[in-house]
C-alpha cells in the first residue's frame, strides 16, 4: 500500500501513485521557483511557509481531478501552483489578523519579522500566483477571480460577525464556504478543466471540492476540542481559549439547556467568561469533550463528507475515484 499526499491518503494503484507523486514533486519545485525574488529578503520571507511544509491538500486535489482527463496536460501543474500560492498568501494575512505566533510549527512571519512584512509578503505571493495564472487563459483568470472574491467575502463576514437576527451557525457555515470551500472547489475545477475533462465532470469535481472544504474545516473544529494536539498541529482548545466560535460551541448554544445536568449549565457559564485563564480553559475543554454537542459536531462533519462522496457516484470507477472517496474516509478518521 502506497501513501500519497496529506492525511495518510492511501493509493493502491501503481500508475496513479506515480502520476500523483510526480505531479506533487513538480508543484513543489515550481513553488520554490515562484517565491524567488531579485530582492533576497523577499525570497526569505516568501519561502518561510513553503519551507515549513504543509498538507498541500489543494495541489493534491488538482492532481486527482486531472486523472479524469489528461493528467499530463501542460496546465495541470501550474494550476496547482496557483491555488497553493493563493492559499499560502492568505495564511500570511490570517496570521496578522489573528495575531498568531506560530504557523506549521514555526514562528509565523508576523512574529519572526512584523505585521507589515507579513502582509506585504502575502501580497507578493498573490502577485506571483497571478503571473502563473495569466498563462492559463482568461477562463482560468475569471474562475480564480470569482473564488478570490468569495474568499475575501468569507473573511469579511467572519470579521464583521453575524448581524442581529442572523443565525450564528448559518453565518459560520457561510464563512467556511467562502474562506475554505471556495479555493478547494477551484482546486477540483482547475484539475479537471486543465486536463480537458468533460464539462459535467468538471462540475462534479467543483461541487465535491466545495463540500470537502467545509468537511475538513469542520473536522478541524472537532479536532480542536477532541484531540491531544498531534493531529491538528495546534494546542487543544486554541479556538476555545481565543473565544473563536466554532461548530461544537455553536451547536451547544443552539441546544436547549439541560436542567438535569449541572455540567451543562457550568459549561455555558464558562463560555461566557475569559478562557485565557488556564484553569477555566481546562475545565471548559473537559466539559465540552463530554457534552453531546461534540458528538453532534462529529455527525454534522460526516454529513458533509458523505455528501461529497455521493457527488462522485456518476464518475467512472477507477483508482482516481477511489482516492477521492478515500479523502472522504479521512474525515471520519480525523473526527474519531
Amino acid at each position: 500500500m502506497t501513501v500519497v499526499g496529506p492525511f495518510g491518503l492511501s493509493v493502491q494503484d501503481r500508475d496513479l501513485t506515480r502520476d500523483v507523486q510526480a505531479g506533487m514533486a513538480a508543484v513543489e519545485a515550481a513553488l520554490s521557483e515562484a517565491v524567488k525574488s531579485d530582492v533576497p529578503f523577499i525570497t526569505i520571507t516568501a519561502s518561510h511557509l513553503i519551507e515549513a511544509g504543509g498538507k498541500r491538500f489543494r495541489p493534491l486535489l488538482v492532481m486527482l481531478a486531472a486523472q479524469f482527463g489528461d493528467p499530463y496536460a501542460p496546465g495541470v501543474v501550474p494550476a496547482a501552483v496557483v491555488v497553493e500560492l493563493t492559499h499560502l498568501a492568505t495564511l500570511y494575512h490570517d496570521d496578522v489578523m489573528d495575531e498568531a505566533p506560530v504557523r506549521r510549527g514555526a514562528p509565523s512571519a508576523n512574529a519572526r519579522w512584523d505585521n507589515s512584512v507579513a502582509i506585504l509578503t502575502g501580497d507578493f505571493l498573490f502577485s506571483r500566483a497571478s503571473q502563473v495564472l495569466a498563462d492559463l487563459g482568461p477562463e482560468a483568470v475569471r474562475i480564480q477571480a470569482d473564488a478570490f472574491e468569495r474568499l475575501v467575502t468569507g473573511q469579511i463576514l467572519e470579521t464583521a460577525g453575524p448581524r442581529p437576527g442572523d443565525d450564528p451557525l448559518t453565518h459560520y457555515l457561510d464563512v467556511i464556504a467562502g474562506k475554505t470551500g471556495s479555493l478547494i472547489a477551484v482546486s477540483g475545477r482547475f484539475g479537471a478543466l486543465m486536463a480537458g475533462a468533460e464539462p459535467w465532470v468538471v462540475d462534479i469535481l467543483t461541487q465535491y471540492g466545495e463540500r470537502m472544504g467545509t468537511a475538513f474545516q469542520l473536522a478541524d473544529d472537532v479536532l480542536d476540542i477532541a484531540s491531544d494536539g498531534h493531529e491538528s498541529g495546534k494546542t487543544p482548545g486554541t479556538d476555545l481559549r481565543e473565544g473563536v466560535p466554532t461548530l461544537p460551541v455553536l451547536l451547544l448554544e443552539s441546544m436547549p439547556v439541560d436542567e438535569s445536568d449541572p455540567e451543562d449549565a457550568r459549561l455555558r457559564e464558562l463560555l461566557r467568561q475569559d478562557l485565557t485563564d488556564d484553569r477555566r480553559h481546562a475545565e471548559a475543554l473537559r466539559l465540552l469533550r463530554r457534552h453531546p454537542a461534540l458528538e453532534r459536531a462529529r455527525r454534522e462533519t460526516l454529513r458533509y463528507a458523505e455528501e461529497a462522496r455521493a457527488l462522485l457516484d456518476p464518475l467512472p470507477e477507477g483508482p482516481a475515484k477511489a482516492a477521492l472517496q478515500g479523502l472522504c474516509d479521512t474525515v471520519a478518521i480525523r473526527t474519531m
